[in-house]
């Protein structure tokens, strides 16, 4: 990947809930705020505020991936804020596309677990003692993919 197309991964998980069986919907935080995940990392309330006013006003949602495989796109993201808990999002999987339908069996039978933002690093704090905590306060949000291995274990999809 050239230097200049880079992408930083935080992979957080959400609890992901159907809204209507076969239709591949859902819905569930794709990060969540003030929690440091596996890659030492936290995001801080705010910190998807430009980004997200950035797509509304281009008419651009942040893409929908599978495995941050960005030849591999399952769906649509049709509702993306912040609250106080995290990065809200709601989604629908395009079951035309094969590696969707197998998404969508896969979260239905609670095989599929995870989500994972990716994102350039706008602005980020980190304390100087070795292995500080890196405080993501600015991030510009590319995509949000379904995922197997989240970094934030504790955090689980419920079909």
């Amino acid at each position: 990947m050239a230097e200049e197309h880079k992408k930083s991964f935080i992979k957080m998980t959400f609890d992901l809930e159907t809204k209507s069986q076969g239709q591949g919907c859902f819905k569930g935080y794709a990060s969540l705020f003030d929690e440091v995940d596996s890659q030492n990392d936290r995001v801080v309330r705010g910190a998807f505020q430009k980004t997200l006013q950035a797509a509304v006003k281009a008419g651009q949602m942040p893409k929908m991936l599978w495995q941050h495989n960005e030849k591999e796109l399952i769906g649509l993201w049709t509702t993306i804020r912040e609250d106080a808990k995290g990065l809200y999002v709601e989604g629908k999987l395009l079951t035309d596309v094969a590696k969707a339908k197998e998404a969508q069996a896969l979260i239905q039978e609670k095989a599929l677990d995870g989500l994972s933002i990716g994102y350039i690093v706008k602005k980020a704090l980190r304390g100087k003692e070795k292995g500080a905590v890196r405080l993501l306060t600015e991030v510009d949000l590319l995509e949000i993919s379904l995922v197997t291995f989240p970094a934030n274990a504790g955090a689980r999809i419920s079909v």
